[in-house]
């Protein structure tokens, strides 16, 4: 397990990459089974996912729903492209930027047992993604990334 990565390959984009000591399958279950999302994709400590739908199709829809002891956030999208324990490509819309649609790209690889994750966000704006990476988007990131490692540790 190495931590997350992040770079800016272009002004509207921020590329993410994280290795998990898990089959790339396993990883792929984690990130596209509503139940197993719920389990890891929370954030810093003291959130929650109380809320998790996948409809894991082209066209389908998802929407997650994060909680903490003063607040709520939402992130809802569409499935554009997948290709199934491999790729995902889909939009992104969170509740308190609601005018701010993100196109998200997800490969999915695997090498010795040992798979890789490689997030490309592509943003609107130069702006839109400046003010993300002023965000602690990273660490909420990285604090998920750590529950999944101990999820993938568990699951068979």
């Amino acid at each position: 397990m190495r931590p997350l990565a992040m770079t800016t390959p272009t002004e509207t984009t921020i590329v993410i990459t994280r290795s998990f000591d898990a089959p790339k399958s396993l990883v792929w279950r984690a990130h596209t089974d509503p139940e197993l999302v719920k389990r890891w994709l929370t954030g810093p400590s003291g959130h929650t996912m109380p809320e998790c739908e996948i409809d894991l199709r082209v066209g389908g829809a998802y929407r997650y729903v994060w909680e903490w002891a003063d607040g709520r956030m939402v992130a809802t999208g569409t499935f554009r492209e997948i290709e199934s324990e491999e790729r995902l490509l889909l939009t992104e819309v969170f509740d308190i930027f609601p005018d701010n649609e993100t196109l998200v790209e997800q490969v999915f690889s695997e090498q010795d047992g040992q798979s890789t994750v490689v997030m490309s966000l592509h943003y609107d704006s130069k702006e839109t993604r400046d003010g993300v990476l002023q965000s602690p988007m990273d660490e909420g990131l990285e604090a998920s990334y750590r529950s999944l490692d101990a999820l993938v540790a568990k699951v068979p």
